[in-house]
């Protein structure tokens, strides 16, 4: 990962609520979970790296698609939200059973399951070795958590933010769909934007565009590996 620093010290990751689901349908896989916190605690512990997590929450209820089943938008989006937060209840146990504290962090106002999201109080927790789970997107319906993301990457002064999948980057196709599907090694923010690669959605890669922020795609189940010059990928480079 030298392509983006010679000295990396803070990473957002975003996980898709999916992620969560492992081999299951639905919900949890609680042996996923683990195995993820352990990779997690790996790199905050013994690689030394500020991390933040920003987490989806389709794994239980997705706003869009509720809005499309006749709920109303903005509703529909706020339970997308609380389904975030359940996921990183989940994940921050998860990471603390296996070592490492944890701070979840809320952009809307639940104390007594976690803190309200405040940038200098995140930046602290970050400075005495916490991972940071941001939960509950932006606080506002209409906009995703990938949007929340790169807000949130770009807020926390992260140098780069990593995209977990279930693939090994980013393709021209759906590479579980299509054996011809073509990957990319690197493109730019702008090539991406105008492809309509769907890494994220279209107004988070703007947004990240307009303030230069590097993100790097990779099959979550690799992501201790993020600062080997192995770890296989997609860089997504600012232009």
């Amino acid at each position: 990962m030298g392509k983006y620093k010679s000295k990396i010290k803070r990473i957002l990751f975003k996980l898709s609520g999916e992620a969560l689901q492992g081999e299951k349908e639905y919900g949890i896989d609680v042996n996923f979970l683990q195995d993820l916190a352990k990779k997690l605690v790996y790199l905050s512990k013994y690689k030394g790296l500020q991390i933040i997590i920003v987490i989806g929450g389709g794994n239980i209820f997705r706003g869009v698609s509720g809005a499309s089943n006749g709920l109303d938008r903005s509703q529909a989006d706020y339970m997308g939200m609380l389904a975030t937060i359940m996921n990183g209840i989940a994940l921050g146990d998860a990471i603390e059973t296996n070592g490492n504290e944890v701070r979840i962090m809320s952009a809307l106002d639940i104390p007594k399951v976690a803190e309200t999201f405040v940038r200098r109080r995140a930046l602290k927790h970050l400075e005495k070795g916490r991972i940071v789970i941001s939960v509950a997107g932006s606080g506002n319906p209409y906009y995703t958590t990938d949007s929340a993301a790169v807000l949130r990457a770009l807020e926390l002064d992260c140098d780069f933010m990593v995209k977990g999948t279930k693939v090994d980057g980013i393709y021209d196709k759906d590479p579980e769909k299509f054996d011809n599907a073509k990957k990319y090694e690197n493109i730019t923010l702008s090539d991406a934007l105008g492809k309509g690669l769907k890494i994220m959605d279209q107004s988070a890669i703007a947004l990240a565009k307009d303030e230069k922020l590097p993100i790097f795609v990779c099959k979550i189940n690799d992501i201790e590996k993020i600062l080997s010059k192995n770890i296989k990928g997609t860089y997504v480079d600012i232009d």
